[in-house]
């Protein structure tokens, strides 16, 4: 059978996706019931970070170690990748030594280029164009707090990066509507958009887009890379903090969430950030499950 990898969300069927998120909340249950299970004894995961990371790192090394394997960091500090060794030459020599590898970098072409050589799982940890390991921590916490997304509602308040197009991706795959609010000049990359057809559309208002929603999602105004944009973006963006007046406009039982890490009073005021709609702390300890079910179905 040909090598899976993990990309984007449409890398897995809708069907593969949701077994995904029902096995990580079995094995989050497990593991608070103390049960040992190591499908992945005596293998390894390396990990090529090119960007920093807390949640990412700590999530996917504690994952291997407690499925009993092994995880391996490499920075560009590290590797040949610094010293500009050719992405496929690093990608057929690890497929010789590893049994998966992650990789959280800038551009998306490299980790597709670095996939296309590497005959073991890649997993995308966070491209410039895509964080789809995000959303299957961010899906199963909606389904655990309230169920089922199908149908639901769902406003994103920001820039349309990389989350953004992984949010139209998890519209497309878990069937639910994405109401997109961002300032023009911000919008989502159109072909991503498009894909989704009727799934997501951008609504400039981000009061209403968030009328009725099931869950509000917000991220950084600059993200890694972009911090010389930060005052410009503050200008763009001023209008688009998440506030309980925003929260107010929602479904009653809605949600909030955010990747991590918040800059408070800027995208989102502390008292929605604290407060009792705000679930960011499961969603960043899902993260550890979310992705043990992914390199169990991967690397197993």
């Amino acid at each position: 059978m040909s090598v899976r990898h993990f990309l984007t969300l449409l890398d897995l069927s809708p069907d593969e996706l949701n077994t995904l998120i029902h096995r990580a909340i079995e094995l989050k249950t497990d593991w608070r019931n103390g049960k040992i299970f190591e499908p992945l004894k005596n293998k390894t995961l390396a990990m090529v970070f090119e960007k920093s990371s807390t949640r990412t790192r700590v999530s996917f090394e504690t994952g291997m170690n407690q499925f009993g394997g092994h995880a391996l960091f490499l920075s560009p500090r590290d590797t040949q990748l610094g010293r500009g060794e050719p992405v496929e030459d690093t990608a057929r020599v690890l497929s010789q030594m590893v049994d998966g590898v992650m990789i959280r970098t800038f551009e998306h072409k490299k980790i597709e280029c670095f996939s296309d050589y590497c005959s073991v799982p890649v997993i995308n940890a966070l491209t410039d164009q895509y964080h789809p390991c995000q959303l299957l921590a961010d899906i199963q916490t909606f389904v655990e707090q309230r169920g089922s997304i199908k149908g639901a509602t769902v406003s994103w308040i920001g820039d349309g990066n990389n989350m953004c197009h992984s949010y139209i991706n998890a519209a497309i795959q878990f069937d639910f509507q994405l109401n997109i609010a961002c300032p023009e000049g911000f919008d989502p990359d159109p072909e991503i958009l498009a894909r989704a057809g009727n799934r997501a559309r951008i609504i400039r208002d981000p009061m209403e887009a968030a009328i009725d929603s099931h869950l509000i999602v917000t991220d950084v105004w600059a993200s890694m890379g972009q911090e010389e944009e930060q005052t410009q973006r503050e200008m763009a963006f001023r209008d688009y903090q998440v506030t309980q007046q925003m929260m107010a406009q929602a479904d009653n039982d809605a949600l909030f969430m955010h990747c991590l890490p918040a800059h408070r009073g800027e995208e989102v005021s502390t008292e929605v950030l604290e407060g009792p709609q705000s679930v960011v702390w499961v969603e960043a300890g899902n993260r550890l499950h979310a992705q043990k079910a992914l390199l169990e179905f991967l690397m197993a």
